[in-house]
């Protein structure tokens, strides 16, 4: 359940943004631009939101979502109810809804993480070939399921389970006699999903398709892999990494508790978002394509997706 207090810091951090107590009501804006509302007891929260998708919304989540009070609708306005979000999702609300009262480039430079200069990129890509024979059990994926993956295929379902077994992700293979719930699920989750998945590279993803692989990585994640047990939040990530390299930036546990505060499926799409841009900046600086720039930094064996990561690797999961 959402309190007042933490409306209340998910705000303030954000630039510009000030607190007024109007008519016996908490108020935040940006300049003469109110963003975020209290009602008077303080049990729900009105926001700045498109317009044009409020029905939609309202439709689709009743309980959660109340219209904005006849004065406001002709607003970019809507109400939630308090008790039925938790903080994660009231934060992402409240800076969705501060993006709409600030420029554009503000909000841009605030809420995504900064990424990486080419210097330091470099510098992350020599630490982490220096772990060893970090690339074998990609180049065995690979070459098991060349020339693409089909989780159609068992054999390349048992590949799947053995790599991210490699990567640390420590999924039990059943016992004899046992049913294979991870053979199983995968089956089911590709027919549902593979149309869907892009086969393109990071900087050329568009936001459809980032929804797309946070839808996939949702239901992935969530996915029974034992008794008492589902596949995961790192196992996911690195799952569709596997499945297409050249479009999926992975995470694990430290990296998206430190760039995003959550591993659900639209802390996975802030993610591939963060991972497009970093993408486009370093390109820009380096004047490389995406198929060079990897083999540049002594990483020609893995997209460049794969190279963001092990910077993330380098600078948060090591380092921590």
């Amino acid at each position: 359940m959402a309190t007042v207090e933490q409306v209340r810091a998910a705000a303030l951090r954000l630039p510009r943004t000030e607190e007024h107590l109007i008519r016996d009501r908490v108020k935040f804006r940006v300049g003469r631009i109110v963003y975020l509302a209290l009602s008077p007891d303080e049990t729900t929260l009105g926001f700045a939101f498109p317009r044009e998708e409020r029905a939609a919304l309202l439709a689709a989540e009743p309980d959660r979502y109340l219209p904005p009070v006849p004065s406001d609708e002709r607003y970019n306005w809507l109400r939630l109810r308090l008790a039925a979000f938790d903080e994660a999702e009231l934060t992402e609300i409240v800076e969705e809804a501060w993006r709409m009262a600030v420029p554009k480039k503000l909000a841009a430079s605030v809420l995504m993480p900064v990424g990486p200069t080419l210097a330091e990129l470099r510098a992350a890509a020599e630490v982490f070939a220096g772990y060893g024979a970090v690339d074998t059990g990609w180049e065995r994926w690979a070459a098991e399921t060349a020339p693409a993956a089909d989780l159609a295929d068992p054999a390349h379902r048992a590949a799947l389970h053995r790599w991210l077994n490699s990567w640390g992700c420590r999924i039990r293979y059943p016992r004899p006699g046992e049913p294979d719930l991870m053979a199983d699920g995968l089956a089911g989750w590709w027919q549902r999903h593979a149309a869907a998945l892009p086969a393109v590279s990071l900087l050329k993803l568009t936001d459809q398709q980032i929804d797309r692989l946070a839808d996939a990585y949702a239901e992935l994640q969530a996915l029974p892999v034992g008794p008492t047990r589902t596949l995961g939040p790192t196992a996911a990530a690195k799952a569709l990494y596997a499945l297409r390299p050249t479009a999926v930036m992975p995470w694990d546990a430290a990296i998206a508790k430190r760039l995003h505060g959550a591993r659900d499926g639209a802390a996975f799409a802030r993610h591939l978002r963060c991972g497009r841009a970093w993408a486009g900046a370093v390109l820009a600086e380096s004047g490389l394509t995406e198929q060079r720039l990897p083999a540049a930094l002594g990483r020609g064996s893995v997209p460049l997706a794969k190279v963001l990561d092990d910077y993330l690797y380098v600078t948060i999961t090591a380092a921590g």
